[in-house]
């Protein structure tokens, strides 16, 4: 990237001049990787970023792909998040599987056979549409909503807050970790479900990866306040959007897995960065 293009993609992400720091630290290291990798590969390779929510993940992963685009590689970045469930669909889960089911977020609400597919067709010569997720009214968009890239793709970079995660075990699932799980979940069944769907159909996707990269929070008690700033950036611009106590009942349904990702994550990531309370990289 020129400093042109530095600068207009920091205008155009709202980003603060300190990211400068970042780009150089996180971006043009991953962006070098990401495109060695291709060449070793010789073919499509897909880059997992793992990142509590409000870490910063979705902007680093367009930061880096902008790089490899300027080096003259295709690439592309996919969140987690556009593969949500429809409102209906977590409905239905709702009734058949546990209450919670109906909030969007933990394993179990997201369309893994449809990334499964997405990912695959990426690496093949065509159109691919890529879905989209609304969050402001919690509900997938229109197919005629959704862009388009031609493939084969050099680089797909997919981000999401458990990508690359792997369960519990399941005596660590007995106790629950906090109000919500102990008041709306007492018997654990919602737990041991969302734990049996990342077991299962979520390794799937996850298998596809060729690099997995952790943006390490320094503990789960920034992440609502991560959260909640992303929040009012969201009702800033669209007049849909949680208030404060919602965002910290819905960060409630990420924590287990967040803090068990924490954990468990940077021994076998092929690349973990610890992050400063202020998501600055702390190296």
């Amino acid at each position: 990237m020129t400093e042109d293009d530095i600068a207009a993609f920091l205008a155009r992400e709202r980003l603060p001049e300190s990211f400068r720091t970042t780009l150089d630290r996180v971006c043009r290291p991953l962006a070098a990787r990401a495109a060695g990798l291709r060449a070793a590969r010789g073919r499509t390779v897909f880059v997992g970023l793992c990142g509590a929510q409000g870490s910063g993940k979705s902007t680093i992963s367009e930061a880096v792909t902008a790089i490899l685009c300027t080096q003259g590689l295709k690439a592309v970045t996919l969140s987690l998040d556009d593969f949500y469930l429809s409102r209906e669909a977590r409905a239905w889960l709702a009734r058949k599987v546990h209450p919670l089911m109906a909030v969007r977020g933990p394993p179990g609400t997201h369309d893994v056979a449809l990334a499964c597919v997405v990912l695959d067709h990426l690496a093949l010569p065509g159109v691919t549409p890529l879905p989209a997720f609304d969050k402001a009214s919690d509900e997938r968009r229109p197919q005629s909503a959704w862009r388009e890239v031609e493939g084969p793709l050099d680089v797909v970079i997919l981000e999401g807050w458990c990508v690359g995660a792997r369960p519990q075990p399941r005596a660590e699932l007995v106790d629950p970790v906090n109000g919500l799980e102990r008041d709306e979940d007492p018997d654990g069944g919602w737990r041991r479900y969302v734990d049996r769907q990342l077991a299962g159909p979520y390794q799937a996707l996850f298998e596809r990866l060729d690099m997995l990269v952790l943006l390490a929070a320094p503990g789960f008690e920034v992440v609502r306040a991560w959260r909640t700033e992303q929040e009012h950036k969201l009702r800033a611009r669209t007049e849909g959007g949680m208030d404060d106590d919602a965002v910290a009942r819905f960060v409630a349904h990420y924590e287990r897995l967040t803090r068990w990702i924490l954990e468990e994550m940077p021994s076998r990531a092929d690349w973990t960065i610890p992050l400063a309370a202020d998501r600055t990289p702390g190296f």
